[in-house]
């Protein structure tokens, strides 16, 4: 009799912690996709702002019209993407093509001074800035549910579970070069 009494409260007891466990993973996944709505709030307004700043940018820069062709690519792009995977790569490129058109700027100094031109670009930058937060804070719930999927005991019964691994959010490889890159000093 009280052999059984040991396993049952055995059972109950690793079946309360299987039920902790994967309660766990669940408010770790929901986390990560709060985080990933707050990217896309500040994604769908950068995404709103794009076609002005080439619209802006078109009188002056009417060489230039690879790049913004590929801007508007990006964009399009970043804005049919479904998952979330799919959308940190296209944003992404997006980047990459948005940092390409702030080179292209610096060759038109009228552009620069134009005041709605300006004010998108303050406006963008704003946004970009707020991206790097709400980036930092998915890439932190990302990291969290990684942990907890990879390391013991959870590695045992996250798979079982549904869970694996997540994409970060991660600077893009052209991105990434441009940061490595020393700047260009001009006086």
């Amino acid at each position: 009799m009280t052999t059984w009494i040991i396993v049952i409260a055995v059972v109950v007891v690793l079946a309360l912690y299987l039920i902790s466990l994967y309660n766990g993973f669940v408010k770790l996944r929901n986390n990560r996709e709060n985080a990933f709505a707050n990217i896309d709030v500040q994604l769908k307004q950068r995404h709103d702002l794009i076609p002005q700043l080439v619209a802006s940018v078109k009188g002056y820069a009417e060489h230039e019209k690879t790049l913004l062709e590929e801007l508007t690519r990006a964009r399009t792009a970043a804005m049919s993407a479904t998952t979330i995977d799919e959308k940190i790569q296209a944003e992404g490129q997006l980047s990459a093509a948005l940092n390409g058109l702030k080179v292209a700027v610096e060759a038109y100094p009228d552009l620069k001074a134009n005041q709605n031109f300006l004010q998108l670009q303050n406006e963008i930058s704003d946004i970009e800035n707020k991206l790097a937060a709400v980036r930092r804070f998915f890439n932190s719930a990302t990291k969290e549910l990684n942990n907890a999927v990879e390391t013991f005991p959870g590695n045992i019964f996250a798979g079982m579970f549904g869970f694996k691994r997540e994409m970060m959010f991660e600077v893009a490889d052209a991105e990434r070069a441009q940061y490595d890159k020393a700047p260009d000093i001009k006086f």
